[in-house]
């Protein structure tokens, strides 16, 4: 991922050299790119697959070859507007698929365009590596609890704070505790995936702030009657496609596209939060029954596929605001979140 941020290309075991397009030098050119399939359909590739699925790979050829500029006008969605007139271009047979999804992956992970030139011209030193070490770099077997301390917060001023940490991800999660822990009763639990401008800059395009400050007032309103909640806080940005690409989907969003269609041209999912990582937060904490806080059923599905006990869903909705009434609508009527 170091390698992605500073463009260097990929080798991959069994793939052609390939050269992540964000963050290439001005140099580099290639005969083909290797995009999302997502992306590729908005491309409207004429042999384009009709269910496109956003971590499936494509491998595509143009009319001529990608220079850097054409590269980036293909790749970044908020440039559509500025070089409609792309194209024509064909998708590939991809020969090498493990690969492709394992860079599409890494890319999303460390928060730049899944886009690559493939057998780039003019590319640096490659960083060498085999499709499966991003199935070892996810594990979340691997992540151990770190550290433990006392941190007061406002909600509670007797809140214990638990750091996780990981071997290979700089991204340490982390839990806030609330209450007396107790094996016979199923925490209050809330999931809440890190965003910076609405947890810090207050944002009122999305309800994440609020549902923060509700979440941990009522913990402390549940440690009052006897009980105990924690809160999961995930360092997966924008449901993990990252900082940057969330603000890129919020330029599209002012484009006028909500906010799937925005990940979609992207070439990003929507949804690419780490249940499995939050499923191993939970058996590290001993905890093994909840009571989660969320209006989304399938956050309750992706937790009991991981393993952990659901005994109830608890309803977490707030009143939306003039800025965010279309964010949460698309929720509600595309995601499948219970809101009314």
């Amino acid at each position: 991922m170091d390698a992605l941020r500073h463009g260097w290309p990929l080798a991959i075991e069994g793939a052609p050299l390939l050269q992540p397009v964000e963050t290439a030098f001005s140099d580099v050119s290639g005969e083909a790119m290797l995009l999302s399939a997502t992306r590729a359909a908005t491309l409207k590739l004429a042999n384009q697959r009709e269910a496109a699925v956003p971590r499936t790979p494509v491998l595509m050829r143009g009319a001529d070859a990608f220079d850097l500029p054409a590269a980036l006008a293909v790749a970044d969605p908020a440039l559509d507007l500025q070089s409609p007139l792309k194209g024509p271009f064909k998708a590939l047979a991809l020969e090498w698929e493990a690969q492709a999804r394992a860079a599409l992956e890494l890319a999303r992970i460390a928060g730049i365009l899944p886009a690559f030139l493939v057998d780039p011209q003019g590319a640096g030193e490659a960083a060498h590596l085999a499709a499966s070490d991003v199935d070892a770099f996810t594990d979340p077997q691997r992540l151990r609890i770190a550290t433990r301390a006392k941190l007061p917060v406002a909600a509670a001023e007797d809140a214990r704070i638990v750091a996780f940490r990981s071997p290979d991800d700089t991204r340490e999660h982390v839990a806030l505790v609330i209450g007396e822990q107790r094996a016979e009763l199923a925490p209050l639990v809330r999931l809440h995936s890190e965003c910076l401008t609405g947890d810090i800059l207050g944002s009122l395009k999305c309800d994440c702030g609020p549902q923060l400050d509700a979440a941990l007032r009522a913990m402390a309103e549940e440690a009052g009657r006897g009980g105990w909640g924690v809160l999961l806080y995930m360092r997966q940005e924008g449901r993990g496609i990252g900082l940057v690409n969330k603000l890129r989907a919020y330029r599209l969003q002012d484009q006028g596209f909500d906010t799937v269609d925005a990940n979609t041209r992207l070439g990003l999912p929507d949804e690419a939060r780490d249940f499995p990582t939050a499923a191993r937060m939970l058996d590290l904490l001993v905890v093994k029954d909840i009571r989660l806080m969320t209006n989304n059923p399938a956050k309750v599905e992706a937790l009991v596929a991981e393993g952990v006990h659901v005994s109830e869903r608890v309803s977490h909705s707030l009143p939306d605001n003039p800025h965010n009434a279309r964010y949460l609508a698309t929720k509600r009527d595309r995601a499948g979140h219970i809101l009314p």
